[in-house]
C-alpha cells in the first residue's frame, strides 16, 4: 500500500474542498478547507523530495492550467493530471510531464459510458498512460460514478463487472469516496472492502481519512491491495490530525 500525494487546484490555487459542495449551479455552497499560500510547485517539490509518485493534480473547473503546469514542472513524471482532460489535449498533458491523465466526465454521455470517447482517448494517450477516476456517491446499497466534480450521477455502478470492463482500458483507477471527500470523519467502509474484493488494477481510495489509524485500517481491510490518498486532514493542508511525515513514514514502513 502506497501514501498517494494530491494537489486540488480551484482558481489556480491550491485548496482542500469539501467534495460534496462543489456545485456549478449554487456556487456560494463551497465550502473550503484550506487554501494554500505557497504555489502548486512547492507541494510537487515536496513530493519529489520524498520519492512520492502516482500522486495526483486535479483541475477543479477553469482557470488551472498554468498552476498544474508549474507542478508537472517540478516533478516531472511523478504525477498524474486530471480535470478536463480529453482525446484532444491528453498528449499535451502527457508531454507536459504527468505521467498519466486522469478522466471520468469526458467519457460518460447521458449517464452512460461513450466508448468510441472512451477508445479515442486510448488511442490518444495509451492506456499505460490512462487513469480512470470512477469516484462515487452512494444510492441505496450501491455506489454510483459521479461525473462534472461530482455533481451527476450516471446509471454506472460500481461492480466487479464494470471495474473488470474498465480495466481492460487503463493502467489504474482513482476513486474519492465523494459524499465524506474532505471532511475527515472517517472512511467509507464498505466501498473500501468492495474495491479491495474487485478491482484487478492499481487502484486509489480517496475520502474521508482522518489519521494514521486511518491509513491504518485501509491497509487492512484492503488487504494491502489499494493505495490510498490523504487531503484535508494533513498538516501541510491546514489539518490537524495527520501529518505529512506520518504519512510519508507510513509509505516507507513496509507492512508486517
Amino acid at each position: 500500500m502506497q501514501f498517494r500525494p494530491c494537489i486540488d487546484l480551484h482558481n489556480g490555487k491550491v485548496k482542500q474542498i469539501v467534495g460534496s459542495t462543489l456545485n456549478d449551479d449554487n456556487p456560494e455552497r463551497l465550502k473550503t478547507n484550506f487554501t494554500a499560500g505557497q504555489p502548486s510547485s512547492w507541494f510537487a517539490g515536496l513530493y519529489k523530495r520524498d520519492n512520492l509518485t502516482g500522486g495526483h493534480i486535479i483541475k477543479l473547473g477553469p482557470g488551472n492550467d498554468e498552476a498544474a503546469r508549474e507542478a508537472l514542472g517540478a516533478w516531472p513524471g511523478g504525477m498524474q493530471i486530471g480535470g478536463g482532460v480529453t482525446a484532444e489535449n491528453g498528449k499535451e498533458w502527457l508531454d507536459a510531464g504527468a505521467s498519466h491523465v486522469i478522466v471520468t466526465s469526458y467519457v460518460f454521455s447521458g449517464g452512460q459510458v461513450d466508448y468510441n470517447r472512451l477508445k479515442m482517448l486510448v488511442q490518444a494517450v495509451g492506456k499505460q498512460n490512462l487513469v480512470l477516476d470512477l469516484s462515487c456517491r452512494k444510492r441505496g446499497e450501491d455506489y454510483y460514478i459521479v461525473t462534472d466534480r461530482w455533481q451527476k450521477f450516471t446509471e454506472v455502478i460500481i461492480s466487479p463487472a464494470i471495474l473488470e470492463e474498465f480495466a481492460k482500458l487503463c493502467d489504474e483507477f482513482l476513486i474519492h469516496a465523494a459524499d465524506v471527500e474532505g471532511q475527515c470523519n472517517g472512511i467509507e467502509l464498505e466501498l473500501v472492502k468492495r474495491l479491495a474484493d474487485w478491482s484487478p488494477i492499481p487502484t486509489t481510495y480517496a475520502g474521508g481519512i482522518k489519521n494514521i489509524d486511518d491509513m491504518r485500517l485501509i491497509r487492512e481491510l484492503g488487504e494491502n491491495r489499494l493505495h490510498a490518498t490523504v487531503g484535508s486532514a494533513l498538516d501541510i493542508f491546514g489539518g490537524s490530525t495527520m501529518t505529512y511525515e506520518e504519512a510519508v513514514l507510513f509509505h516507507k514502513t513496509p507492512c508486517s
